[in-house]
């Protein structure tokens, strides 16, 4: 591993402990706890300098009273440092922003407000409940205090990074954020300007503890952990070494969320990582243990999308790491080791650019991406297309496809930016208020071929899909679930797939049944609308995927994608469950294939259980492939696969997935 590189096995250690615990660390030993994980073939770590109790793990000479008062170890962070570094174990030193118990105690002038008047909790827990969850604000004198405390930390104990937590933007209602913000011309009292900043507060907090990290080491690496990252990052980016998903897949996440931030944040040029967690619920889960096939199938996805990988974990306040635990974790990461060789510099290859609906309607909270963004993702993601999000500022002329699912407004420059895409060849999906400005007045993109109207006039409403969209459905009515827009079709449009209307919408004065109405069974309006270059459907059909995922929705959708995107880059015949990603590796003159295949059931309300690995057996690859293949080998055993080239189709069998697999397709000279 060079210097500085980032690293591909990470761990980041929580050790949020409580003042009132006594024996803190009096087990712990230096030697041990570093060879605990250099045996679980972990290569960089994030330690604690002080957590959201407000408690210092470290011998303070500036801040000796906020050392643990039962810590017995009183240097721990410069023994835990200096032990891992010893083992070529990198070092990022952790602080907290906005959550400090101790600190909101002492200084509740420091706690952010919110538009009532209340002292704000992020997780809105009333002052005699329990939890470190008091927003700081960082435009009060405790940004000079935290820049202190951690300046100590960084001029006196080894490391190679620093990790900045709990580095969420939020609005603040403070007398020093009210200041700020008219001295901006903005007014406190208006929500959109206490948005506006928010975002300007937390630019400007970013910048600025960049650069003070910097100023004691130029080569510090520099993360910000925020529960999400995404759309709303973006004027910071030069401020991040790499980005960090945290996205555990219990709580607000699930297994949607890193996908959807990775796919969108792998564009900007900085290596990114994901974190999950050992725990079975979510952070400080004591004494739970994740599946190992849950943990394989979070940790390999990190792989499968491109990105590094971090394990989540809180020592025991005793001091020790979890052996079996560990066992476990050394068991998946000598996998990643293995495979490394393999991702180093690997970018993943997309075709189509679905837009993030986060450029319109991020709130930076974590578990808040709009439905429709994760409905057009699941069912990509369920077909094997590859993909990128994308926003209005995006090289358009990667991608043979753009999709604008359900929700994405445009303007006059977007709109001719969209119609130069399409007039140079390019294809374009949009649906229900995607293309409308941004009041709903008109469409924005005439390549659609299709006149606003306003609202449709019944809700559900009902398909019979004709000609090519036929494909693989009953020859009959299919519901639409939720309201679409009425539109007129253009004499542009080359193909229209009528909507039929129930025989009346459900009322108090009349309903059929316990749910809907059934069909009038006579065409109306237009449902889907097709240029040679362009689809336009009616319904929200990415939301309501999301919501509710009707098999007939994916089925239309897969027969469109299939007239608009012929030969997609790759195919293969497994369940839907079968997840497929192909990223390059130039230097190697290769490319390589990732399947993933586990799992998740919702087998208890709260959570979605991955429990077993179901192997699949004989997975035919299809790949479009314009370059002359000279082997095909899987990884990291390097069995050598037939394989089939015939002009532009490349066809192979992976005889055998057990969870995840990776295969190299390397090229000629």
């Amino acid at each position: 591993m060079a210097e500085k590189e980032i690293p591909f096995r990470q761990i980041h250690l929580d050790f949020h402990t409580s003042e009132a615990i006594e024996g803190v660390c009096s087990e712990f030993d230096a030697e041990e706890f570093a060879q605990t994980l250099a045996d679980a073939h972990v290569n960089s770590i994030t330690l604690f300098s002080c957590g959201h109790h407000g408690n210092l793990y470290y011998d303070s000479k500036m801040f000796p009273e906020m050392v643990h008062p039962h810590l017995a170890h009183r240097d721990l962070l410069r023994e835990q440092a200096e032990a891992c570094r010893k083992r070529g174990i990198q070092v990022n030193l952790y602080t907290t922003i906005r959550w400090n118990k101790r600190i909101a105690d002492m200084y509740p002038e420091w706690i952010c407000i919110d538009e009532n008047g209340a002292l704000q909790d992020y997780k809105g827990k009333g002052y005699f409940e329990a939890g470190f969850y008091k927003n700081l604000c960082v435009n009060t004198p405790y940004r000079d205090f935290l820049k202190k405390q951690f300046g100590e930390v960084l001029e006196t104990i080894p490391g190679d990074g620093v990790w900045y937590d709990a580095a969420f933007m939020n609005e603040c209602c403070c007398p020093s954020c009210q200041k700020l913000m008219r001295e901006k011309g903005l007014n406190p009292a208006k929500k959109e300007d206490r948005q506006e900043f928010a975002r300007w507060t937390y630019y400007d907090m970013v910048e600025d503890l960049t650069a003070f990290a910097k100023k004691y080491n130029p080569d510090f690496h520099v993360c910000y952990n925020k529960g999400h990252v995404g759309y709303l990052d973006k004027p910071v980016i030069k401020d991040y070494s790499y980005f960090s998903f945290e996205s555990l897949p219990g709580v607000e996440w699930g297994y949607l969320d890193f996908p959807v931030s990775a796919k969108y944040m792998r564009n900007f040029g900085k290596e990114c990582l994901g974190l999950t967690s050992r725990f079975h619920t979510e952070w400080g889960d004591f004494h739970a243990f994740r599946n190992e096939a849950a943990m394989e199938y979070e940790v390999f996805s990190m792989l499968f999308h491109g990105c590094k990988c971090t394990i989540g974990d809180q020592m025991d306040y005793w001091g020790k790491l979890n052996k079996d635990m560990y066992q476990q974790i050394g068991r998946v990461y000598k996998s990643v080791e293995e495979k490394e060789p393999w991702c180093e510099n690997a970018k993943p290859v997309s075709e189509i650019g679905v837009f993030t609906a986060e450029e319109f309607y991020a709130t930076g909270v974590a578990g808040q991406i709009p439905g429709a963004s994760e409905g057009v993702a699941r069912l990509l993601m369920e077909y094997g297309y590859q993909f990128d999000f994308v926003d209005s500022t995006s090289d358009f002329g990667k991608y043979r496809l753009l999709i604008l699912p359900d929700v994405i407004p445009v303007d006059e420059i977007l709109g001719r930016k969209l119609s130069a895409y399409i007039n140079a060849g390019g294809k374009l999906l949009a649906s229900y208020q995607s293309g409308l400005d941004k009041d709903h007045q008109k469409f924005m993109i005439s390549e659609l071929a299709v006149k606003y109207l306003g609202d449709a006039p019944y809700s559900p409403d009902f398909i019979w899909p004709k000609e090519h969209l036929a494909k693989g459905l009953a020859d009959a009515e299919h519901v639409m679930y939720d309201k679409g827009t009425l539109v007129e079709a253009t004499d542009e449009a080359q193909f229209v797939q009528k909507v039929i209307p129930p025989v009346f919408n459900r009322t108090y004065e009349h309903f059929c049944s316990h749910l809907h109405s059934p069909s009038g069974r006579k065409e109306v309006y237009p449902g889907i609308v097709e240029t040679e270059n362009t689809a336009y459907f009616i319904h929200p059909i990415f939301t309501t995927y999301q919501n509710w995922a009707p098999a007939w929705y994916k089925k239309i959708l897969r027969n469109e994608l299939d007239r608009m995107l012929p030969n997609p880059l790759i195919q293969h015949n497994g369940p839907s469950t079968t997840q497929v990603t192909v990223l390059d590796q130039e230097q190697e003159n290769r490319r390589i294939v990732h399947v993933l295949h586990y799992v998740p059931v919702k087998k208890c309300k709260n959570l979605e259980i991955v429990d077993d690995i179901i192997p699949l057996y004989n997975l035919k690859i299809t790949m479009t492939e314009e370059r002359e293949v000279e082997k095909i080998y899987t990884i990291p055993d390097k069995q050598e696969v037939p394989f089939v080239q015939d002009g532009k189709k490349l066809e192979f069998t992976l005889k055998e997935i057990k969870g995840h697999q990776m295969t190299a397709v390397c090229y000629k000279n």
